[in-house]
């Protein structure tokens, strides 16, 4: 039931039509996938976290869903019309922000170039991939974590912080849609988990977490398999977006570098604002 309200929240209607279409002409169906990321950087864009409300953070990032992902889509020639994106609380080590959410049909490593291109033009460490529905068992667990109504960033953010204090390994990152909010214990190349713990405990602890809660009538309501991976810069070693531009190659770079350029100009002028 989790899965199949994702998947209807975000339009995936559209791309189980094309996934049909190709079948019908004998293609080989491509993944259905979401990525999730965040348009501010507090470390790299030098802003305060403190001083920037969640509201405004909020403005900031629809504004950016508005203007520059139109463009970094047409920088990359993909169907626009195929591509569904939700503003919703994310979060990432402990900072929780309005985050984005992009979903559909991609191959694997177009898939990858978008990513590097959304954590190039937005200055992001990184960019999360899911597949939600894996060929095959998965290489990421996640545990859903869900409450009597709609999430708002706030309540996210108080959740998160306490599931951290329960084991800091939950302080990763979840994403979230509507009233649920997934917590996924994604692993490295080598098959070890960024969080530093195995799915077992990930798992029984984000339990723990929710039946201690008393901020909100919260339950885990299910768990499951996907596979994830993180597309990602070091931005203190490669403070220009490096490790982004080897997968974008030399000509997307420039067209991204300026759209960047421009970005970071209202970002700046839009945090002074606050």
């Amino acid at each position: 039931m989790t899965l199949q309200r994702i998947l209807k929240r975000l339009a995936f209607s559209l791309v189980f039509l094309s996934a049909a279409a190709s079948f019908a002409a004998g293609e080989e169906p491509r993944p259905s996938l979401l990525f999730s990321y965040e348009v501010l950087n507090f470390d790299v864009h030098k802003i305060d976290p403190a001083k920037l409300s969640y509201e405004k953070r909020a403005a900031l990032t629809e504004a950016a869903l508005k203007e520059e992902l139109p463009e970094i889509v047409a920088a990359l020639e993909l169907p626009a019309d195929k591509i569904a994106t939700l503003m919703m609380p994310g979060g990432y080590k402990l900072e929780t922000n309005a985050s984005l959410q992009s979903s559909f049909e991609i191959d694997d490593k177009t898939a990858d170039v978008f990513a590097a291109a959304l954590g190039y033009t937005f200055r992001q460490w990184s960019v999360l991939v899911t597949d939600f529905a894996p060929p095959g068992p998965g290489d990421t667990a996640y545990g859903v974590i869900t409450f009597d109504h709609a999430i708002s960033g706030p309540e996210a953010d108080a959740f998160f912080k306490h599931a951290a204090a329960i084991n800091p390994a939950l302080g990763s990152g979840f994403t979230a849609f509507d009233e649920e909010m997934f917590f996924l214990n994604v692993t490295d190349a080598q098959g070890k988990p960024h969080s530093g713990v195995d799915d077992k405990t990930f798992l029984a602890d984000l339990g723990r977490a929710a039946l201690s809660y008393t901020g909100s009538k919260v339950q885990m309501t299910g768990t499951g398999r996907a596979d994830a991976r993180f597309i990602e810069n070091d931005w203190q070693s490669s403070p220009e977006g490096e490790d982004y531009a080897k997968r974008l190659g030399e000509v997307l770079t420039q067209k991204l570098k300026v759209l960047r350029a421009g970005y970071d100009a209202k970002l700046v002028e839009g945090v002074a604002k606050n």
